[in-house]
């Protein structure tokens, strides 16, 4: 089962009042935690990816399992980039394998909020992906996560948010209605009115951080009145480490693994009393029917060239691999020559892509426009150009094989 459109999916709990856990991940016992109970609930899920919960580590050495782990699950899986504090993290994300992503300029001015969003939102839907906005300030309290959003929390207005969202043209909004980053330290009071009124004027999903510790009474107002989306890290980074502590006290000679023990089984437990919690359980099976599958697409070109202008080539090939991979929506570019110099076709130029939407992007992208002169002027008129894209949607999904022969011992 491939990925699927996240717009889709909170399109489905919106219509049908219930939320989807968008459950934060910082290590493979998170990941795997948070497919297994998915997988055990019947659940559509997202795995929430917080740019400043990777500080001490690079998300992108976790980012390939992450994407393996959705393929292969057999549930519908969407994968958000969340807090991204600057534009050029949100073109990285969608090239590394996010099909969602949120810029959080929330604590900047309304009109930098909005002209900021506006254009990530332009680079997200380019390439095919969904964008999550945020108006309001959902402050830290206490916690790991709390740090990264110190400040008083300011309320969304729902005047403002109509603004907003008819000026940047996000697909959800995280609206902040009383909730704070961290554990909470006492009974939330949330303003449901104000949530009321913002959904009766926007009518499109809405999205609840700091989801962590309310009461069952709560998540059932706040998703009756348009939440779709609820973030949860912190009680889940707090059961990690309360069943790490135990390990370790129970023993004083314990090594990595036995420190680790049941950290996997414990989150699934929670993460799976949640899925029910929010009526997503059960879910997956109608999701995927109304999901529009996440589909890479490929681009092969195959090309003669002149051997008097390979100095020039080789040059070219450096640069370009460099330029495109920096254009929003490339997920990789490969450049290589043909094994055997009888070969009629010398060097082939294969680039993926996140979407359809990534790769249209991409042609009439100004890098790219600039590049292909500068390649048709050192090589030969004829070449052969392929599109293709997924044709699977099981989890063996893979990209279609096109046999070329002239090009079958390209490197």
């Amino acid at each position: 089962m491939p990925l699927v459109d996240m717009r889709d999916m909170l399109h489905h709990a919106y219509q049908n009042n219930y939320a989807i856990g968008g459950f934060g991940l910082v290590s493979l016992d998170f990941l795997e935690a948070i497919i297994t109970a998915a997988e055990f609930c019947r659940s559509p899920v997202i795995l929430n990816l917080s740019e400043p919960l990777f500080g001490q580590h690079d998300f992108r050495l976790i980012l390939p399992a992450i994407e393996r782990a959705a393929h292969q699950a057999k549930v519908p899986v969407a994968i958000h980039f969340d807090h991204a504090k600057q534009h050029e993290s949100i073109v990285e994300a969608i090239n590394l394998g996010c099909n969602s992503v949120m810029l959080d300029v929330s604590s900047q001015a309304f009109t930098v909020n909005i002209a900021q969003t506006s254009h990530a939102a332009e680079t997200a839907h380019a390439c095919g992906a969904a964008i999550e906005g945020m108006l309001g300030f959902v402050g830290g309290t206490e916690g790991e996560n709390a740090i990264n959003h110190l400040g008083e929390v300011i309320y969304t207005s729902a005047e403002e948010a109509k603004v907003y969202i008819d000026r940047t043209h996000v697909d959800s909004l995280a609206v902040s209605i009383g909730t704070v980053h961290g554990r909470q330290n006492s009974r939330t009071k949330l303003d449901f009115k104000r949530l009321k009124r913002i959904n009766d004027e926007l009518g499109i999903p809405l999205v609840l951080h700091g989801g962590s510790g309310l009461i069952e009474d709560q998540y059932h107002k706040v998703i009756l009145n348009g939440i779709a989306k609820i973030n949860c890290y912190t009680e889940l980074s707090d059961i990690a480490a309360a069943t790490i502590r135990s390990n370790v006290q129970s023993r004083t000679k314990k090594g990595y693994i036995e420190a680790m023990q049941d950290v996997k089984n414990n989150l699934l437990e929670q993460i799976s009393l949640y899925m029910h919690r929010w009526g997503s359980a059960g879910r997956a099976a109608e999701v995927l029917i109304q999901c529009r599958a996440w589909q890479p697409v490929e681009q092969t070109i195959v090309y003669n060239v002149q051997k008097r202008y390979l100095q020039q080539i080789y040059a070219l090939i450096e640069q370009g691999r460099e330029t495109l991979s920096s254009i929003p929506g490339v997920r990789q570019v490969f450049a290589g020559w043909a094994l055997s110099v009888s070969d009629q076709y010398q060097l082939c130029w294969r680039i993926q892509f996140a979407t359809t939407d990534a790769s249209k992007n991409f042609q009439s992208h100004a890098e790219y426009i600039a590049f292909i002169h500068q390649l048709s002027r050192i090589s030969e008129p004829d070449k052969i150009n392929i599109t293709f894209a997924a044709t699977s949607l099981g989890t063996n999904s893979c990209l279609e094989e096109i046999k070329i022969p002239q090009a079958q011992h390209l490197a």
